[in-house]
């Protein structure tokens, strides 16, 4: 899953693609590199990050959406709220990924199921603003797998289909930079639970504390593509549905990687 943001101040390359027509090049240079499905976004959700009006989010992102979709890619539309949803998904969207896992706007549950379309739902526990006050946890793993649960019973409930669901953890939002590694560690339980795994580890905070020099300044997100690309492999051998990121290029070669290691044992168990 290529990233095309289309916001002024997205944590890694906020601005460089704001303008329509240089983010239709930028998703279009993304699949020609090996992403699969492109990701349409046009509201930060960085640390701290204010929220634009639902107004500037569709001359944002709708554009962008139908054109690439127009040139035959598979579009997610990042977004929280259900109105940017079903514009996009009427521009050619065929999945959501929405980072609140529905908890944002209550109608979103009803949209997805009536689209039927494919619905990420993300471990959420508030917007940029406030999530970083949230990040407590008893035990990560077992908090998030139970937050998530509590996310898919409702929306089920609400008559999305568990098939068209698709599950993330949600790396980094209201994660402080060590309750990450458990939750990456423990990818296969989250895999064994039945849906789809979807990964988003890209330029987070967490690799560039991982990769902090020597006065221990965290690495800025430019220089956290190789990380990004371990993570890839690992989560690709792990099982996950998708990763997303930022540069395409090495996480593609990163996964077929781990695709080729997981044929080669598999065949060669009795």
């Amino acid at each position: 899953m290529g990233v095309v943001n289309v916001t002024p101040d997205s944590f890694s390359d906020g601005g460089l693609w704001l303008r329509p027509q240089e983010a239709v090049s930028h998703g279009l240079r993304l699949l020609d590199e090996g992403a699969d499905l492109l990701d349409v976004g046009g509201e930060s959700t960085r640390p701290g990050a204010a929220r634009v009006s639902e107004a500037e989010e569709l001359a944002r992102v709708l554009p962008v959406v139908e054109a690439l979709a127009g040139r035959g890619a598979t579009v997610s539309v990042d977004t929280t709220r259900a109105a940017v949803a079903a514009a996009a998904l009427e521009r050619g969207a065929t999945l959501v990924n929405d980072v609140s896992g529905g908890l944002a706007d209550p109608a979103m549950a009803g949209l997805v199921a009536s689209a039927g379309c494919a619905y990420v739902v993300m471990h959420w526990r508030g917007h940029a603003d406030v999530m970083d006050a949230r990040a407590r946890y008893d035990d990560v793993v077992a908090d998030v797998r139970a937050e998530l649960g509590e996310r898919v019973a409702a929306l089920t409930a609400a008559g999305v289909r568990r098939e068209q669901l698709v599950m993330d953890p949600g790396l980094g939002f209201a994660k402080p930079g060590s309750a990450n590694w458990p939750l990456l560690a423990a990818l296969p339980s989250f895999v064994a639970d039945g849906l789809p795994v979807l990964v988003g580890a890209s330029r987070k905070r967490f690799l560039g504390h991982l990769l902090a020099g020597p006065d221990g300044v965290p690495a800025p997100p430019l220089h956290r593509d190789a990380a990004t690309a371990a993570v890839s492999a690992l989560a690709a051998a792990a099982g996950a549905w998708a990763v997303r990121v930022h540069d395409v290029r090495a996480s593609a070669d990163a996964v077929r990687v781990a695709a080729a290691l997981t044929g080669a044992r598999r065949r060669e168990e009795p």
